[in-house]
């Protein structure tokens, strides 16, 4: 069954997390595509948004394949494959440089006029609109549990099987719409999944 689209999507998600309602929980989304959603749910909820800014490191050679990811702490989280991929120290200094010049560029883009919100004794939700290898998601989730949350909640569209076990290792509740056996690309489960640009992140994340 496909969503319509992300707010869709969302709707649903909200409808899960209802029980949230009213602890001030923190809804943060995973840029681009699930900043919307994440301020659908945190509207849904009561909760405050902002984003948790995490991305991916690449192989060389190879964009689309994610050999670790890192925060915008500059914590980095690496793929149990990438021993077997080649990858020199020098290549992922200089990657991960290069990803943490870009997600600070983002917050400073994002929230310019507002520090980062702070997780701690906070109910913590991180949104992704669809997770494939878990590499974002996970980092994600580890980059906020170093700030002590009172209790830290995976929440996405969908996800393989496989992955959504290794989310369960580091949420507290891990809330997945769809985690199916044929999993390829979280497009293939959504009718519309057009691109989000910055501008509709920023306009999501501005004070009502």
């Amino acid at each position: 069954m496909l969503f319509k689209d992300r707010q869709e999507a969302a709707h649903q998600i909200a409808q899960r997390l209802s029980g949230y309602a009213g602890v001030n929980a923190l809804v943060l989304g995973i840029p681009r595509g699930a900043v919307p959603m994440a301020k659908i749910i945190a509207d849904a909820i009561g909760g405050e948004l902002d984003v948790v800014l995490v991305h991916k490191l690449t192989a060389p050679q190879n964009p689309e394949l994610a050999i670790g990811s890192i925060d915008e702490t500059g914590h980095t989280y690496l793929s149990r494959h990438l021993s077997s991929l080649g990858v020199s120290e020098d290549y992922l200094e200089a990657e991960r440089r290069s990803q943490l010049e870009t997600l600070q560029r983002r917050r400073l883009s994002y929230t310019p006029i507002k520090s980062p919100a702070n997780p701690k004794d906070r109910t913590v939700i991180v949104v992704d609109n669809g997770v494939a290898t878990g590499l974002t998601m996970i980092a994600a989730l580890r980059s906020v549990r170093v700030r002590q949350p009172t209790k830290l909640v995976a929440a996405m569209a969908v996800a393989p099987p496989s992955v959504v076990v290794q989310i369960n290792q580091l949420a507290d509740e891990v809330v997945c719409l769809r985690s199916p056996a044929d999993f390829r690309a979280v497009g293939q489960f959504y009718e519309n999944f057009c691109e989000v640009s910055d501008h509709e992140v920023i306009e999501a994340l501005k004070p009502v």
